[in-house]
């Protein structure tokens, strides 16, 4: 690597930590013998209605909080495929990864139907809250199951285990300093219906002036 490109790297990392901290969102390639896909990726606990149908106008995937290991295993949440007793959760092959990593879906208690932008927002805000403060956050009072915000769990041992956006994700709240909880949406093309070309989301992520970071490179800087 050579000492431009790995400068640009460094800044590139040194940016998406700013942004983190400040409560902004972070355009995040995994990598291309991946998922290759590249989410949107925001602190949990500073996320508004207005963020939530940014995601879903802009990014159009899965909208999907991710929390760390020791925060899930806090509130006793499970990998959802060895908690379904179904024959579909038999032979469960990825072609990208070992496992996935959902858990739970849940609504925050004070919502309606959960599905509307400021519903999914107080859900999500809630769940940075609980994963700043596992030991003292009641969560079965507040959270109720199923919802419309899907769960992930982190590996324990984030990117030394698995090189997924919620590893990814998680490392950058640890980086950041902020609550291990982080929202992650995968950025689809609306002509294709595929994931969002590398190129056309680093355009996208300029445009809209949020940072863009190449996995590989948290990886390094992070790992």
């Amino acid at each position: 690597m050579s000492q431009r490109t790995h400068s640009d790297a460094e800044s590139a990392v040194d940016r998406a930590i700013a942004a983190f901290r400040a409560g902004g969102p972070v355009a995040i390639h995994d990598a291309a013998d991946r998922e290759g896909e590249t989410d949107l990726v925001y602190p949990a606990a500073g996320v508004t209605a207005e963020a939530v149908a940014r995601m879903r106008n802009d990014a159009g995937g899965l909208v999907c909080v991710a929390l760390s290991d020791a925060v899930a295993e806090a509130f006793d949440l499970p990998f959802l495929q060895e908690e379904l007793d179904h024959p579909l959760t038999a032979d469960h092959e990825l072609g990208y990864d070992e496992r996935s990593s959902f858990s739970l879906t849940v609504n925050h208690r004070d919502t309606f139907t959960g599905i509307p932008d400021s519903d999914r927002a107080l859900t999500i805000t809630k769940l940075g809250e609980a994963a700043a403060d596992p030991a003292g956050f009641p969560f079965v009072e507040e959270f109720r199951a199923p919802g419309h915000v899907h769960l992930l769990r982190a590996a324990p041992d984030l990117l030394d285990q698995r090189l997924g956006h919620t590893e990814l994700g998680i490392a950058l709240a640890e980086a950041a300093e902020t609550a291990p909880a982080v929202v992650v949406c995968e950025m689809l093309d609306d002509e294709t219906g595929e994931a969002l070309m590398p190129a056309d989301a680093r355009a996208y992520a300029d445009r809209e002036g949020i940072p863009y970071v190449e996995g590989a490179d948290l990886v390094a800087r992070l790992g």
